[in-house]
């Protein structure tokens, strides 16, 4: 067992954004501090992106504080591009991210500690800071006669790219930012494609402004401090209108469908008859936050999240959330982490939590 002062779990854009702001405190990585990576090489969640989605389509990627991206190749995936610069990132701070590590559980400890249990041992801690984000938890749901298809199912987290759709009827499940993505580049190749979606998609024209940005933020706040899991971005924000989603709501890519009631082995079906045919089911269906090592401290309310302050759990002061809520966003993760880490060194320093935080901004 080792002690420290901070765990971070996660090296993201929020755990990489934590991680620089405890150096920039006086804290030194793997003695004060240790940041702890699952996933095998630097890049957070952009590292398993899918191929076609090059740097120049990915929309508000916010440099990490202290180093700027860039002369990015546009036309390189984004898997490569933002890979490679967390990984320049990581070495030009000194950060020495453990990887990859699978952390199992967080339980108390004796004496106030916290204990982390993980695939490389156990780290008895002071405070927490967890930015697992949302990647590794994928989110299926279920409908009836779900086991029946004979075709594919697959998630965003595990969509290859536009090629292997080629000739196929592809059903597209989700309104958010990637389920449109995925439906205009498949539809190019598919021999046909359906889009459904539980609510109609809302379309924004215009710019997305500093307003609207704080009026965002405060709804997805809301539901954190009462305790329920945060929203989607998308459901606060809706999609962006650009010259690609105007084409495509011309053509008729984009004419949803509501939400069907059933699968059938060969497609999906309504109860008022209608039934498509169907040889792939995409589920763009979003991901939870991965939160469960955090079990065992029973942090979650009657809701089903974890109410938060600013990125502090109000059940524990020890520990931090951030990407989560209303940080929930590259802009955000930044902010996210300066904030945490301003609270963590007060109680490391003087035992007691600072004051909140102000709520990082989500766009």
């Amino acid at each position: 067992m080792r002690s420290v002062d901070v765990v971070v779990i996660g090296a993201g854009q929020a755990g990489l954004s934590a991680a620089y702001h405890l150096r920039r405190g006086g804290l030194e990585p793997d003695r004060d501090f240790v940041v702890l990576d699952h996933a095998p090489a630097p890049g957070g969640a952009w590292q398993f992106r899918w191929p076609s989605l090059t740097y120049g389509k990915v929309h508000g990627m916010h440099a990490l504080p202290g180093m700027e991206l860039t002369d990015a190749d546009e036309e390189r995936p984004s898997s490569e591009v933002i890979g490679a610069y967390f990984d320049r990132y990581e070495r030009a701070n000194g950060l020495r991210v453990h990887r990859p590590v699978d952390v199992v559980a967080v339980r108390e400890g004796d004496s106030g500690r916290l204990l982390v249990e993980t695939s490389e041992g156990t780290y008895a801690t002071r405070a927490l800071i967890n930015a697992t984000g949302t990647w590794d938890r994928p989110f299926w749901p279920r409908y009836p006669g779900q086991e029946t298809f004979r075709g594919r199912q697959l998630h965003t987290a595990g969509y290859p790219g536009p090629a292997e759709f080629a000739g196929q009827r592809v059903v597209v499940v989700g309104g958010g930012a990637s389920g449109t993505q995925h439906l205009m580049e498949i539809a190019e190749v598919a021999a046909e494609t359906h889009w459904v979606t539980r609510r109609p998609p809302v379309f924004r024209e215009g710019p997305f402004g500093a307003d609207q940005g704080r009026a965002a933020v405060a709804m997805v706040e809301e539901r954190v401090r009462r305790g329920l899991p945060p929203q989607s971005v998308v459901s606060v924000t809706g999609l962006t209108v650009n010259d690609a989603i105007r084409r495509a709501r011309e053509s008729g890519v984009l004419d949803r469908l509501p939400m069907f009631d059933r699968i059938t082995p060969s497609g999906v079906a309504w109860d008022d008859g209608r039934h498509i045919e169907a040889d792939v089911i995409l589920w763009a269906t979003g991901f939870r936050a991965a939160i469960d090592h955090l079990a065992p401290l029973r942090l979650r309310e009657r809701g089903g999240g974890i109410r938060v302050e600013g990125t502090r759990a109000v059940r524990d002061p020890r520990i931090h959330l951030v990407g989560y809520g209303p940080s929930a966003s590259t802009i955000g993760a930044n902010r996210a982490g300066r904030a945490a880490v301003r609270e963590i060194i007060a109680l490391v320093r003087d035992g007691v939590p600072a004051g909140p935080a102000k709520a990082p901004a989500l766009v």
